[in-house]
């Protein structure tokens, strides 16, 4: 079940993320899982490093606020990308 959790978790922040964040996205929902996923780990460690807290989670809004970096550089590595 924690597996579940996470990947719904990672679900609800990375669309969130993408819903604050609008414009045209590469990558479809498995993509959104992960940038979520991810975002949170990123917001918990600003979250530490700003906050000087050594906690492991970030919350919903540090989740979000991870998720919304990591799509602007996803959106800078994979915008640039030409097709042949």
């Amino acid at each position: 079940m924690n597996i579940l959790g996470w990947l719904l978790f990672g679900l609800i922040v990375g669309a969130i993320a993408k819903f604050l964040m609008p414009g045209r996205d590469p990558g479809g929902w498995i993509v959104t899982i992960l940038l979520g996923i991810a975002g949170s780990f990123v917001g918990g460690f600003l979250a530490s490093a700003l906050l000087g807290r050594q906690e492991q989670t970030a919350g919903w809004i540090g989740s979000i606020i991870g998720a919304i970096i990591l799509l602007f550089i996803y959106r800078l590595i994979v915008g640039r990308r030409t097709v042949v």
